[in-house]
């Protein structure tokens, strides 16, 4: 499903789809890491797995983005971007905050997501959900944390 291109962009940056996100999801390559990151939460939003798929890091790539039960899927609700760091040449951090519900009941997944930079394309790596270690986006989201946390 692809966002009307004279939408707002899902990522929250208060540009249209068609500026934002959406000639990233036709194969741009993201100019830096939070760029990545908020072309990802834009596919999560809009169920472009490919995407997701594309953009994960071979080496922790799973093999389907999609919960085992679409009636546990989150619906996406906001995205806050709280830093973006280059830790190196062809590596960054991104530390974000997305809202989310599942089932009528609101989450959050904080984290800080490892980025990395080959053939000139950034890939999302892993991420460490603060007082938790490293562990991908998708058990974070399989094991969603409440509002509370």
């Amino acid at each position: 499903m692809k966002a009307p291109l004279v939408a707002a962009c899902p990522c929250g940056s208060q540009l249209s789809y068609a500026a934002c996100c959406a000639p990233l999801h036709d194969g741009l390559a993201a100019p830096d890491a939070a760029a990545l990151m908020r072309s990802r939460y834009s596919a999560y939003v809009l169920a472009i797995d490919s995407y997701l798929l594309a953009t994960w890091h071979a080496s922790t790539r799973p093999q389907q983005v999609a919960a085992d039960d679409p009636a546990a899927a989150p619906k996406w609700l906001a995205l806050e971007v709280r830093r973006h760091l280059a830790t190196g040449p062809e590596t960054a951090i991104v530390e974000f905050v997305a809202r989310y519900r599942v089932q009528g009941r609101a989450y959050r997944l904080h984290e800080i997501s490892r980025f990395v930079r080959e053939a000139g394309r950034w890939y999302y790596v892993d991420g460490e959900c603060p007082s938790t270690p490293l562990k991908s986006s998708r058990a974070a989201i399989r094991r969603p944390r409440s509002a509370d946390e």
